[in-house]
Parts: C-alpha cells; sequence; structure tokens
C-alpha cells in the first residue's frame, strides 16, 4: 500500500466493514455523475467505479494517480483531476447539466476551509457524503445553545440539511488518526425552503463577526453594526449569545443591516 504522507493529513480507508457501510449510505444509482475527494489508494473509488462505469476524482498527491488508473482500468472510465480541492471548479463538471454527488474522505487539516469552498458551489450538487473529524461533524450538525454551535454550523446550516450518519474508529483507517471519526450526509436545502437572504456576502461577515466574540452578548459584539433597539424590532434580545441564535434569527439580523 501507498504510504500515507502527513503533508497532505492522509488516512487511508481500510476497514471493509466501514466501506460497505459507507456504500449503503451513499447507493449510488447508474446514471449518477460522482465525484469522490481524495480517493487515496481507492478503497471506495474501485467500489463506486464498479457500480457507475465512471467516476471523477480529485486528488492532489500526484504519486498516488498511476496505480489508481492502472487498478480501474478494469472497471470502467476514472477520471482523475489533479488538484486541491480547496480551490477545484466543481461546477466545472456540469456542464451536460447533471449535477453532482461529492463523496470523500476529507484531509482534516482543512476540513473546514473545503466545506467552505463546497458551499460556494452549492448550485451544482445533490449531495455529499464524507467523512470528516468528529469534531468538525459535531460542529455541522450542531442546535442552537450547543456548545459546539458556532460559524460553521450557522453557513452550512443556511443551505444544507447535515445528518450525521454514523461513527468511524480509528483503526479502519491506515495510518489510524488521533481523533474519531463521522460520516454525514449533507444535503442542499430545497430552495422554497431557503431563508431568504439580501446579501450573502453580508450574511457571512456578520456570523463571523458574531462568533469572533463568541463569549459576549450581541450588544457587544455586533451592537456597533446593529443598535440594539433594531434588534428589539426582530424579537432578539440584545443581552443574548451568539450561539443561542437561530439560522433564521441570524437571517434577520443580516436582512436588517441590508436594508
Amino acid at each position: 500500500m501507498q504510504r500515507a504522507r502527513k503533508r497532505f493529513g492522509q488516512h487511508f480507508l481500510s476497514d471493509p466493514r466501514t466501506i460497505r457501510r459507507i456504500l449503503d449510505a451513499v447507493r449510488p444509482g447508474t446514471a449518477d455523475h460522482m465525484v469522490e475527494i481524495g480517493p487515496g489508494t481507492g478503497a471506495i473509488t474501485f467500489e463506486l467505479l464498479a457500480r457507475l462505469g465512471r467516476l471523477d476524482a480529485v486528488e492532489l498527491d500526484r504519486d498516488l494517480i498511476p496505480p489508481l488508473q492502472a487498478k480501474a482500468a478494469e472497471l470502467g472510465e476514472l477520471v482523475v483531476h489533479q488538484a486541491n480541492a480547496l480551490d477545484f471548479d466543481f461546477c466545472n463538471l456540469t456542464r451536460t447539466g447533471r449535477k453532482i454527488r461529492v463523496v470523500g474522505n476529507l484531509p482534516y487539516n482543512i476540513s473546514t476551509p473545503i466545506l467552505f469552498h463546497l458551499l460556494q458551489q452549492r448550485r451544482c450538487l445533490i449531495d455529499m457524503h464524507l467523512m470528516l473529524q468528529k469534531e468538525v461533524a459535531d460542529r455541522l450538525a450542531a442546535t442552537p445553545s450547543n456548545k459546539t454551535y458556532g460559524r460553521l454550523s450557522v453557513m452550512i446550516q443556511c443551505y444544507f440539511h447535515v445528518t450525521p450518519l454514523f461513527d468511524i474508529r480509528p483503526d479502519a483507517f491506515t495510518p489510524p488518526p488521533k481523533v474519531q471519526s463521522s460520516f454525514v450526509r449533507i444535503l442542499p436545502i430545497a430552495n422554497e425552503e431557503l431563508e431568504p437572504i439580501a446579501d450573502s456576502a453580508v450574511f457571512g461577515r456578520l456570523v463571523a463577526r458574531a462568533f469572533g466574540q463568541r463569549r459576549k452578548t450581541l450588544r457587544n459584539s455586533i451592537g456597533d453594526l446593529i443598535p440594539p433597539q433594531r434588534m428589539r424590532t426582530l424579537n432578539i434580545d440584545p443581552g443574548r449569545r451568539p450561539e443561542t441564535l437561530s439560522v433564521a434569527e441570524f437571517v434577520a439580523l443580516a436582512n436588517t443591516l441590508s436594508a
């Protein structure tokens, strides 16, 4: 097996039972256009390819690509894009008009930036099934007044439904990571169900500002942007802390700031 490289944050999935659970959760269909992030040594790649006949994959480590392609030759068409997922244009793969399904084992050291990048590509996505550090997965799915609820929770839940599916033990990977992992399903919220945001850039800055000082009250963290009396008109107490606000309340605050 190819040796994992620490600088790429590589931990290769190797447990057959976990691989089966992932495939059962993803349920790839023959008509699906799927894209795998970080195929590694192909534990998921070859199973997907055998079911789909064609698969796109985004892999940064160029040394992993030749053995992947060699093993995949008998299974179908594997198109490997040697690129960093952080700046890869996923929407460019939808030129045929078919949206994509994303599956991947995200490098734990850059998983949050990749999630924010995928957030910007949401118009092209049917769904995402991702392996993440459990701490990140918990933050994705966290609800208000939970200590793990923060900027990532709000920004993702504004546009996606997040469902944690199961945890994955360190010994399912080679080498084992020092943390627990989780597998999550992320589905875009239908347009008619979205909270309408007047200005997404303003919304993003407001959420970042609020959670940058999460122990302060709204009055003290964003009161210079939105006066307390304006918060009260939205039935939001300026004495509350940011982690107590729902996604809809953050949207309301951002929209009043954009007005």
